[in-house]
């Protein structure tokens, strides 16, 4: 009897462990996707299209790959759609940030050429050669460029991140979610968005500095000076 109560009391032991574990995998999970839920609900509705989003000063196109001098194909599909944005005059300049941090790896640069190419006028791209991740970009755009207000442009699982963001760096901002068909890169960057989320929300919170912040620049007041000489 006192061997079966013995057996008794460890299969009752294990069973409350089992369900602290449970309990705490539950726990951990909605930890994870509390910011991610916190950015769909809170930002979903500044997602346009191009044709529906307000007309702003600037677009803001945020850096993806490159290979050698030329856009990867989701860096290129952004770009694309902020010629777009030009074309239908949504947007007057257009602020290009990326990643310059070492030799031969150039975003602003390759974006530069590539919009140029498609027939934005140089003097309405400005290069932000330390947008070296979502927040430096937003927070870089504000304090260094001065932009205030900005459609923003990425793929459609990154830009309520940046929303958010831009909106904690002191952006009023609309964004444009360019699609992208559902294959590994996809779910790739989607997968990248749940920690992402998370870091968006501290920086949200403590709005630390860029990596790099430096002097103020004239770029994006040149740009719109321009525009308002040649409309």
């Amino acid at each position: 009897m006192r061997e079966f109560g013995r057996r008794w009391a460890r299969r009752l032991a294990r069973r409350r462990t089992q369900r602290r574990l449970f309990q705490g995998l539950v726990l951990v999970s909605l930890l994870a996707v509390a910011p991610s839920g916190w950015l769909f609900l809170a930002e979903g509705d500044r997602v346009r299209t191009v044709a529906e989003v307000p007309a702003e000063p600037v677009a803001v196109v945020f850096g993806a790959g490159v290979v050698g001098d030329e856009p990867s194909p989701y860096l290129a599909h952004r770009l694309d759609a902020a010629v777009q944005l030009y074309q239908a005059h949504k947007v007057k300049a257009i602020l290009v940030t990326g990643d310059n941090s070492r030799d031969g790896y150039n975003e602003p640069g390759a974006m530069y050429d590539y919009l140029r190419e498609r027939g934005v006028p140089a003097v309405r791209v400005v290069r932000d050669y330390a947008g070296f991740n979502t927040w430096d970009s937003c927070d870089r755009a504000r304090r260094i460029f001065g932009v205030d207000r900005a459609v923003l442009v990425s793929q459609d699982y990154h830009v309520r991140r940046a929303l958010a963001l831009c909106r904690a760096a002191g952006i009023d901002s609309y964004a444009i979610g360019v699609p992208e068909p559902r294959d590994t890169t996809w779910y790739y960057g989607g997968v990248r968005e749940l920690p992402g989320a998370g870091k968006a929300a501290l920086s949200s919170l403590f709005h630390p500095d860029p990596k790099f912040l430096g002097p103020t620049e004239q770029g994006v007041a040149l740009a719109l000076a321009d525009a308002a000489r040649t409309p």
